[in-house]
């Protein structure tokens, strides 16, 4: 049994916010995928190649998508600074519309001996249980000389075999592999043994001993210590699995008014430069910009930098659930004699009735990852992830979003996002950008209202010299479209010319609600996400989606 193949019709008893952007259910697709049940999401066919009904030549066309909406960083009791169990994380992404969730539980010799073995057995009970709900085991990295990522396989026979491994082999914190900073000893050590673990992980997909696995960076500036030059690193040793970087963070909560403190930021972005830093970011770079990390919110900063050599580099945004805020849940009382060392596992939480600290949302209650597949499946949702139809948002801004760039002497669908479309220079181009506007009210009882969308720009020049760059000065914003009290679905047309360099194009957008001049000045980005006052962050008060690139080729 494959993989089930997106119909080409639109299912007119779903809500509209089913719909994606093409009219294509997403519903009707899971209802479909539903009645063959769990074997059937992991069908024995592998994907097909999403870039393979390209054609060759100038122009491209990509198929028909559906979105499927994640979060690829979730805890659970198997981390030992977590609380809630599988059942209440996996219903709490069901309530909030998630179709794809990854367990990505904290490395330590706990989980490594005992945890991720019992985890695994939950997991596949879960995909029983849950046929409609792809379920990711995964495992939050401990990168040497950095900061955290997510890893996560395919579901198969090898899948807890290969993240095991993975954890003792090759996890900082374990390794006692932590120290980066400039100048130290072992700084180079780590950052090669980094390097030489995402080549690992590529050799144990070409060998077939799992069907597939990503990686991408938690929270790259939260304490600064993943530098440019390292998450370049990570990106070339194996492109194709170290495909991106949280955009958001999670814990979008920290900052509600007067829940957590006075100093409390969105992200618990509240940290400053420390000898582990990289010493090149700026003291601005450790707060997030409208709930976004830096390197992304910052138009011609990192992101683009990365983005201007020409290589994809997805962003997705998350919950990184531990801790729900607001939530009346606790960890339970350790029997005598146990501990997380020697089970793996935290005792399961009890209700106080009280609410307990905490900064984070459920699964899909806030933010959310949607990628575009072409089929229903663990394997699908993979290759979407990989090729970048990725666009993310908090507070269930958009209901859809559809991208495609293609030539104007071009009948077709044209090229979306993570693409590459190939024009002659000088060629008239257009942007499609298609918008579903929220048609009911977010999990806070409001109704989002989208104010704009900014098409950013960049040139696009090749590798760089400097690989602590990180500042792509060519890249700004060119247009911004007021959509103040547009409804349901509209497309806007932004016509663009090939010039002399190939470019991208990337969009993002807001509720209008908090915006001002970006970090590198109002002639770059006039109406750019700012940071919020310290413990002043109410989330649902400042709106925002991202799109990945599309790369347009230009050639003489």
């Amino acid at each position: 049994m494959t993989e089930q193949q997106l119909p080409s019709w639109a299912d007119p008893s779903v809500h509209p916010a089913d719909l994606d952007a093409q009219g294509v259910s997403r519903r009707g697709l899971l209802r479909r995928a539903g009645l063959f049940g769990a074997a059937f999401a992991l069908g024995s066919a592998a994907t097909p190649a999403l870039a393979s009904s390209r054609r060759p030549g100038f122009g491209g066309e990509d198929p028909r998508l559906a979105y499927l909406v994640g979060d690829h960083h979730v805890h659970s009791v198997y981390s030992h600074d977590a609380k809630y169990t599988f059942s209440q994380q996996a219903k709490a992404a069901a309530k909030y519309g998630l179709d794809w969730m990854v367990f990505n539980e904290h490395s330590n010799f706990g989980h490594a001996h005992y945890g991720a073995e019992l985890e695994h057995a939950e997991i596949v009970k879960a995909r029983a249980e849950n046929p409609r709900q792809l379920i990711f085991q995964g495992l939050e990295w401990y990168i040497p000389a950095a900061e955290h990522c997510t890893v996560f396989a395919a579901p198969g026979p090898h899948e807890t075999d290969l993240l095991t491994q993975f954890e003792l082999a090759y996890d900082g914190k374990l390794l006692n592999y932590t120290e980066g900073s400039a100048g130290a000893a072992d700084t180079a050590r780590n950052e090669a043994h980094a390097v030489k673990a995402i080549k690992w992980l590529a050799e144990q997909r070409r060998s077939g001993y799992v069907d597939d696995v990503l990686v991408l960076a938690n929270h790259p500036l939260r304490l600064g210590i993943d530098s440019p030059h390292e998450l370049r690193n990570w990106r070339d040793a194996a492109p194709e699995i170290m495909i991106g970087m949280e955009g958001a963070p999670g814990a979008q909560g920290a900052a509600i008014p007067g829940w957590r403190g006075a100093t409390s930021i969105r992200g618990e972005y509240e940290n400053k430069p420390s000898a582990q830093s990289w010493s090149g970011y700026p003291a601005d770079a450790y707060l997030t910009y409208g709930g976004f990390d830096w390197a992304t919110a910052t138009v011609g900063g990192l992101w683009d930098s990365m983005l201007a050599e020409g290589s994809l580099f997805s962003i997705t945004t998350n919950s990184d659930n531990h801790r729900t805020v607001f939530d009346t849940w606790k960890n339970g009382d350790w029997p005598a004699g146990q501990n997380f060392d020697n089970t793996g596992k935290l005792p399961d939480p009890v209700n106080t009735d009280t609410p307990q600290p905490g900064s984070d949302f459920w699964p899909g209650e806030f933010s959310r990852t949607h990628v575009g597949v072409t089929r229903y499946g663990y394997r699908s949702v993979m290759a979407g992830l990989r090729a970048g139809r990725v666009w993310v948002d908090h507070g269930h801004l958009l209901d859809g979003l559809d991208v495609r760039v293609k030539r104007d002497c071009d009948p077709g669908r044209g090229v979306t996002l993570g693409g590459r479309l190939r024009v002659r220079k000088g060629e008239r181009i257009t942007l499609y950008v298609t918008v579903t506007s929220a048609s009911r009210p977010n999990p806070q009882g409001i109704l989002p209202e989208l104010a704009h969308v900014d098409v950013i720009r960049g040139a696009v020049r090749g590798p760089v010299s400097d690989r602590d760059g990180w500042q792509a000065p060519d890249t700004r914003v060119v247009q911004a479209k007021d959509v103040s009290g547009r409804k349901g679905t509209y497309t806007l047309r932004i016509p663009l010319t090939a010039g002399d360099e190939s470019f991208y194009v990337r969009l993002r957008g807001s509720d209008g609600k908090r915006h001002g001049a970006g970090y590198l000045g109002a002639s770059v980005d006039p109406h750019g996400p700012i940071p919020h006052e310290p413990g002043n962050g109410d989330p649902w008060a400042d709106t925002w989606f991202y799109s990945n690139p599309v790369f347009v080729d230009v050639t003489g």
